[in-house]
């Protein structure tokens, strides 16, 4: 397996100043959302290896660095035609935390994750608010989202996020 090899925010911009292709593996919301200026829309998901044949140097990167850390398999597969690869330490944290600018689009909607996130804890809140002050039975509207975030977990597919993406700010 080729060598991938973590580098700060300030050696990123700097190998991009010399001409990297910088790669942001995160879901195509997160990236329309907010993104580094240079950055290509690669989602993990459906990760083109061609993308990297025209270039030496390739620098993947995603939120946190989480993503990057534990794909490197899949990434160095990807990028085996450039000649160093490396990953963004921290990710697009790390990069706003150096100091550098980052394009944010404010007419794009939160990312899918972060909608789920608020809305099954919107529905678990009611659920247990309900359940006190109305019925017992309300109690089952948080049960309900706990067991569809254990299937999500296991199974890799959220229903709710499915769901989400079809709803019109999601357009």
């Amino acid at each position: 397996m080729m060598n991938i090899t973590k580098i700060t925010a300030r050696q990123l911009q700097e190998k991009l100043a010399q001409g990297a292709l910088l790669i942001d593996i995160r879901d195509a919301d997160e990236y329309s959302h907010e993104c580094i200026e240079q950055a290509v829309s690669q989602p993990l998901t459906g990760l083109k290896p061609e993308i990297c044949n025209n270039s030496s140097c390739v620098i993947f990167h995603c939120q946190s660095g989480m993503r990057t850390q534990a794909n490197m398999a899949l990434l160095a597969k990807a990028s085996a035609a450039a000649a160093e690869v490396y990953i963004l330490d921290g990710g697009l944290n790390a990069w706003k935390k150096a100091g550098f600018a980052t394009v944010v689009n404010k007419a794009q909607p939160l990312p899918l994750m972060r909608q789920v996130q608020i809305a099954a804890g919107s529905l678990v809140l009611l659920g247990v608010i309900l359940g006190y002050s109305v019925s017992p039975w309300c109690f089952l509207l948080s049960g309900f989202v706990g067991a569809g975030l254990i299937f999500a977990g296991v199974s890799g597919f959220c229903g709710m996020a499915v769901l989400l993406s079809k709803c019109p700010w999601n357009k």
